[in-house]
């Protein structure tokens, strides 16, 4: 029974939203380093300083409204949580609530350059959670070097929050730091440098052996880097199937094989393998796939040239990878190559991660993140690379229609059923491994829900909303 007039002011809203996102792809064509810093300073500067901002989620009008957000009507809810700890998911934000926090020392790969430096790049992640799936995030920077200090400082405001994203800490304290709070805590800790990139890169070698016409139990991986998300990769490789022995890890001093006497920590020594190959060089010989985490152009020509028929290169150092796509096609025709680069095909995003995976444990209010749940997110994406994308990701590519195949086995960022996919299956496996503290009986109107979510329209009837909660008459 909507009014004429109304439908078509949706429908053209919905029409202006599909211009807007293909004018932006064909801004999109242009490199993503075009810009100058004083453009990225006046960006963060300009109008309000920072990226986000905190608005009420109630009417605040009246003095009624007053009464009952603060005294004396806010006495009610606390006495129900005093009462019963759980009902803070029902009468205040925590279970859409998350802390992105952050030490600064290892900050976008440049190091170890503080705390408060690491605000922007927080806010950011504050922002794509927000943007990507409808969940709140705070930023919170702490200044300490200590990884006990951290975890205290963690521990204590936990509470507060639904979920915890760790973000840009350098090993081996993220290790540290993270294994020590899923312990002590019953919410969702993830250190999404990670995980999240594991999540992603265990989706795109699915897919890509799939192509290849490969098993992932007879091949063999190189992994160039054995730092926080090189390790998180190989685990997640292992558990979704890829036999120990088949994975070679290596560091700055070469191969990380059992018995080697310098160089090993607890955690590097949970990927040696028993082997007598030492080198880059040695270990590229007939291996099936080549992961980079490491540093730019690692990888020589050479050394693909000796690799198994239909290789598979992800080369994801940033900015610059190991070796470009544009080096392997010069002498393998038959690679599968993607990178950590928005100009390329076959991005290595977490973007299609992070956000969608928090969103389906907190559905559920989840106690944790586990490998059941990332296995569950890493299929979800892999098999919808494989379906016919919708008009949506054809607008944001600039009018090209990607088909599964060597150059298209990660869905696009822009992709809008990524926030129904992956979700309900992280929910699902949260579910069905007993960390859910909550049930979802229909999963097709769950996902109904979560489109509703981030609908183009809806988006912006959202951002209208927003502006008249802000300039009330």
């Amino acid at each position: 029974n909507v009014p004429v007039d109304l439908s078509k002011f949706i429908n053209h809203i919905s029409l202006n939203f599909t211009l807007f996102v293909y004018l932006l792809s064909k801004m999109k064509k242009t490199k993503i380093d075009h810009y100058t810093d004083k453009e990225a300073l006046d960006f963060h500067k300009n109008k309000k300083p920072g990226k986000i901002e905190i608005i009420s989620s109630k009417n605040m009008t009246t003095k009624r409204d007053l009464a009952l957000a603060y005294s004396p009507g806010v006495a009610a809810p606390v006495r129900k949580i005093s009462e019963n700890p759980e009902t803070a998911y029902d009468y205040t934000s925590k279970g859409n609530l998350v802390a992105v926090i952050s030490n600064g020392s290892a900050i976008l790969g440049m190091g170890n350059l503080g705390a408060l430096a690491s605000k922007p790049v927080m806010e950011g992640k504050a922002i794509l959670f927000k943007r990507f799936a409808d969940i709140d995030s705070i930023d919170l920077e702490i200044d300490s070097q200590d990884s006990n200090e951290i975890i205290n400082s963690i521990k204590n405001f936990a509470p507060s929050f639904g979920g915890i994203n760790l973000e840009d800490i350098a090993a081996p304290e993220c290790f540290i730091i993270e294994k020590k709070l899923k312990e002590i805590l019953d919410i969702p800790v993830f250190h999404d440098d990670q995980h999240g990139t594991a999540i992603i890169t265990t989706a795109a070698l699915i897919n890509a052996l799939d192509i290849s016409g490969k098993s992932i139990k007879n091949i063999k991986i190189v992994i160039n880097g054995a730092g926080a998300s090189a390790q998180a990769c190989s685990s997640l490789f292992k558990k979704s199937g890829v036999p120990h022995k088949n994975v070679i890890m290596l560091d700055r001093k070469g191969v990380i094989y059992k018995g080697r006497p310098n160089g090993i920590d607890q955690w590097k020594s949970r990927h040696a393998i028993n082997t007598k190959l030492r080198t880059l060089k040695d270990a590229m010989k007939d291996a099936d796939v080549f992961l980079g985490l490491s540093t730019k152009g690692i990888l020589k020509k050479e050394l693909v040239k000796i690799m198994a028929k239909n290789p598979i290169i992800f080369a994801c150092a940033n900015p610059d990878p190991e070796i470009t796509p544009e080096e392997v096609h010069e002498i393998r025709d038959d690679a599968i190559v993607a990178t950590g680069r928005s100009d390329y095909p076959n991005q290595v995003n977490n973007l299609i991660g992070f956000p969608y995976i928090f969103r389906g444990a907190l559905d559920v209010r989840s106690k944790t993140i586990n490998e059941e749940m990332k296995v569950a997110a890493a299929q979800a994406i892999a098999q919808l690379a494989r379906e016919d994308v919708p008009d949506e990701v054809v607008a944001a590519m600039g009018g090209e229609r990607p088909h599964y195949g060597k150059n298209y086995i990660i869905p696009s960022t822009f992709d809008p059923r990524l926030i129904s996919i992956i979700p309900a299956a992280v929910a699902k496996a949260a579910m069905d491994s007993g960390v859910a503290r909550k049930n979802i009986d229909d999963f097709d109107a769950y996902k109904d829900q979560l489109k509703q979510r981030l609908d183009p329209t809806v988006t912006i009837m959202q951002g209208i909303n927003s502006y008249i909660k802000k300039n009330q008459k």
